[in-house]
């Protein structure tokens, strides 16, 4: 034992005698880290009107909304929500490691945008397909709609609704399902050629790959917790399921890749405002612009040859680049290569996406 050791305990007896031997208690005398119950009251509150808000999101609102009150730390707020019996232990999820390269381009508002199906559920005893559009960079959420199916007919309106309120991005990125892909020349779809006439260029990631669409498909999981467990009685109060957490998670909820921002303070409207008008896509001078007939056809001089039945009545690009060989385009998609095997027969080498 060394020499201070044993000084402490000679002075711990000559104090408290054999009982000042005893093993003293660690715990602080104060806890500065403790939380009053005003201030605990309005974090419960808070969690309690956001159920599905962690301490971050809790903390960066209360923060931005009451500034002069000093909040405890996130960790504090995280034993106090336990301690209060509102937060449930959660597995570990395997998660799929990051991926970037998809999503680099997004580096400011309408970019890119993401569009795709949150699955089916029945309500009220019908199927309900819930479409969703959002803003890759602000995270903004430009519509949820729950739809009776999945056909362009039906949601090319909802598409059409967006494009004039909030105006034009310069991508849109979809997985390879209907109706925003096909497996026709291109890849297109009806509803993808529509897109690129309004000069917006199909953006698909690649089939079994949903990270190259991680953003969106992460606030597709947040959505089916809070609007579809359980499902609502009606169609009209699901849908009100869905503009009310459309609103909340605009304006309200703090996103931890915004800085604890809500998307709506940083989502800015595209300047590439749509006025209801549909045009051919631009070419450069030095193509050839041909029309496809009704049944999908095109005609190349004395030749014909089948494209496909979405580029009916569409103005094709031909771009010859040797004799008797030119490349095809839609605007900026690359159809395919043709070459001519006599006068009157032609040979097509489709890019099928």
């Amino acid at each position: 034992m060394s020499r201070k050791t044993a000084y402490k305990w000679v002075a711990r007896h000559h104090q408290g005698g054999l009982a000042g031997l005893v093993d003293a208690s660690r715990a602080p005398h104060t806890r500065p880290q403790r939380v009053d119950e005003a201030t605990a009251k309005r974090i419960v509150e808070l969690r309690q009107r956001h159920p599905f808000w962690g301490p971050k999101k809790l903390r960066a609102w209360l923060e931005q909304h009451m500034p002069e009150i000093r909040w405890p730390a996130t960790s504090t707020m995280g034993e106090l929500l336990k301690a209060r019996g509102l937060v449930e232990e959660r597995r570990k999820r395997r998660r799929t490691p990051l991926s970037t390269q998809p999503l680099a381009a997004a580096t400011e508002s309408n970019i890119v945008w993401s569009a795709d199906f949150k699955g089916q559920f029945k309500v009220g005893g019908r199927y309900c397909y819930p479409l969703t559009i959002s803003d890759n960079f602000s995270r903004f959420l430009l519509a949820v709609d729950g739809v009776d199916d999945e056909r362009e007919a039906t949601v090319k309106p909802i598409f059409e609704r967006v494009f004039l309120e909030y105006g034009l991005p310069l991508r849109m990125r979809t997985d390879n399902g209907s109706p925003f892909a096909s497996k026709a020349i291109g890849g297109l779809s009806r509803l993808s050629a529509w897109w690129v006439k309004l000069g917006i260029t199909p953006e698909r990631i690649e089939p079994g790959q949903p990270q190259q669409n991680g953003r969106h498909e992460r606030m597709h999981r947040t959505l089916k917790a809070q609007t579809a467990r359980p499902p609502r009685p009606t169609r009209e109060a699901q849908q009100a399921a869905f503009d009310e957490f459309r609103e909340v998670y605009n304006e309200e909820r703090p996103h931890e890749a915004l800085q604890q921002h809500p998307p709506a303070s940083v989502h800015q409207r595209s300047t590439r405002v749509w006025s209801g008008e549909v045009n051919d896509p631009d070419y450069p001078n030095d193509f050839l612009v041909r029309r496809a007939s009704k049944n999908g056809e095109l005609k190349w001089g004395a030749s014909t040859t089948y494209i496909a039945s979405v580029l009916a009545g569409e103005a094709i690009g031909i771009e010859e680049v040797d004799d008797g060989v030119a490349q095809l385009w839609f605007g900026p998609i690359y159809l395919g290569t043709m070459r001519q095997l006599g006068r009157e027969k032609v040979e097509l080498l489709p890019n099928n996406g």
